[in-house]
Parts: structure tokens; sequence; C-alpha cells
């Protein structure tokens, strides 16, 4: 799987290339130079609000307030950094990995399952909400508007499967089939099981914590829309905080769809550029706001990392300190 997500990240990285060289290199080399100081604000404002929201959002889906707020906004920001260079997954291996000094694999690999599926599911409600605003703003048989539509489905009915697999107990299913089957790899079958019984008192008794995380990821997805305006605007390009939003929930839905692409490379840039067209903004504006936003993602990985070889660091240098106790 490894290579095929090097081969896949290879063919994204080939696919940006190619766009970057067919709209108009200068130009978009112009636009980006034209965002001078302002730079640091995409860099700094809109994202951090975002973390914040999202780091919420990874709060309520623990059924206790049993870890300090610093501590996830730390795991997440060093979990996403390997989720850019993964296919979305590699990340959440991370951040249960980073908590084990706090909570114990039985409470953490549940609360980043409902993460991901409030987020999830807030990201859906983010499409449609992108999807009204596009019948007010786009022509009926508008690419755009028919590509947001069919990835709503596409998305519901994904998020539909994921959540009956929790809320059935199917996943404690699957453990126990690995005992019958003699599979007790790491205790893969013994942790399922906590896991499946977590989640399902999770969603039948903390209704009001699913929805409070629901609501934080939606924050969280609506401060993208805020990020993409600014960007816009930075780079010439006068647009409505409305349009600006429909650009974004149609690029978060590409990227729901292309997650096995590491950092949907290509793939965004791609949606991106048909949205812009869509909305007669040009190739050389899409392409221009793809790479502002790969640099905010690629400072904020590396921001990532660094917090995750400090966490690793301290990690280590306790156990060293508890074995030589």
């Amino acid at each position: 799987m490894r290579y095929v997500h090097a081969l896949l990240f290879l063919l994204g990285a080939a696919l940006l290339a190619v766009l970057v060289a067919r709209n108009d290199p200068a130009a978009i080399a112009a636009a980006i130079a034209r965002l001078s100081w302002r730079i640091l604000i995409v860099l700094c404002f809109p994202i951090t609000l975002a973390t914040l929201f999202d780091t919420l959002g990874w709060h309520f889906a623990f059924r206790h307030d049993r870890v300090a707020f610093r501590t996830l906004v730390s795991a997440r920001l060093a979990g996403e950094a390997f989720n850019v260079t993964t296919a979305s997954v590699g990340g959440e291996a991370v951040k249960a990995w980073l908590l084990r000094p706090a909570v114990p694999l039985g409470e953490s690999l549940p609360s980043l399952i409902v993460s991901k599926t409030t987020i999830t599911i807030a990201q859906g409600l983010f499409l449609l909400f992108g999807v009204a605003l596009a019948w007010r703003t786009a022509r009926p048989d508008s690419p755009v508007l028919y590509g947001m539509e069919v990835l709503l489905v596409v998305e519901v009915v994904a998020v539909a499967g994921f959540v009956a697999t929790q809320v059935f107990g199917l996943i404690g299913r699957a453990g126990r089939l690995l005992g019958r089957l003699g599979a007790q790899v790491f205790g893969a079958r013994d942790t399922l099981v906590q896991v499946d019984d977590v989640l399902v008192r999770f969603y039948r008794e903390e209704p009001r914590r699913l929805a409070l995380s629901i609501a934080c990821h939606f924050a969280g997805w609506l401060v993208g829309s805020v990020e993409a305006y600014l960007i816009l605007r930075f780079l010439g390009v006068r647009v409505s905080l409305t349009t600006a939003t429909v650009i974004e929930a149609f690029g978060t839905a590409v990227r729901f769809a292309t997650f096995v692409i590491p950092a949907s490379l290509g793939a965004a840039e791609g949606g991106y550029l048909v949205t812009f067209l869509g909305f007669g903004l040009g190739s050389t504006a899409a392409v221009s706001f793809s790479l502002v936003r790969r640099v905010r993602e690629a400072a904020w990985a590396a921001i990532g990392l660094i917090i995750f070889a400090v966490m690793r660091r301290r990690s280590d240098s306790r156990a060293a300190l508890t074995a030589a106790g």
C-alpha cells in the first residue's frame, strides 16, 4: 500500500506541475508575490482558529474530559502533519500514540473514530450549505453544481455506512471474528471489542457531546471559507464571501472523495480549477489559490512534525526514567 500511495503522490505532483506549466507560470508567480506580507495572515490567522475548533470537536468526542486541551492541540497538529503525507489515516495512529501517557488506547481510539465521524458529518453539512449557496449563485446546469450534488450523495452514503458500523457494534463483531480465526496480533481482538463498547455507549448516552463535536467541526469548516475569501482578495480576485464558501465547500468534497491520494495532491487543484472556471474566475487564479493553500499546508505540517519530535522525545525520556526506577 505504501508504494500505491507513493505512486499516487507522484501522479498528483505531475498533474500539479502540468497545471502550473499550462496556466502562465509568470502570472501565477506575480499573483502570489502580490500577497507580500499578507502571507503571514494566511499562515497564522484563519488556520489557528480552525485548529482550535477542530480540537474542540475532538475534545467532545471523548465521553469524559480526561485529556488537557493543550495536549489535544499538540497531538492533533502532529497527527495532521502525518495525514498530509499519508492517505488521511496515518495521522490518527500518531494521535493515539501521543495520548498514551494521558489515556489508554481503549479511550483514545474511540474518540478518534467519533471525531473522524463528526468532522465528516460536519463536512457533509458544510457541503450541503455550499450546494444551497451554489443554487443561488451558479447556473442550474453548471458542472460545479452537478459535481457538488454527486459528491454530497456519495458522502451521505459513506457517512451513513460508517455510523451504522459503529452504532450496531460491527467493529466488535470483527474483533470476535478475529478471535475465532486465531488472530491475536497485538491484542487486536480485545482492543476492538473494547473500542466497540465505548463507541456504542457514546452514541447512545452522549447525544449532547456528539452534537457539540459536530458543531465545533462545522465551525472549523466555516473558518475555511474565511481563509479562502482572504486568499482570493489578497490575490486580487474580487469575490463575495458566498462564492468563496462555494469554492471551499466543493474543494473539501473533492478532498473527501480523493482521500487515498496523499494530501489530495493534484486532485484538489483540479477541483479548484473546475470551480473557478465555473464562476468565470480564470485558471490562473485557481492555480495561484491552490499554491498559496499548499504553502500554508506545508508550513503547518512542518510545525506538526516539530511538535511530534518534541513529544516523542519527552515520551522516550519518561520511558527511560520509568525503566531506571
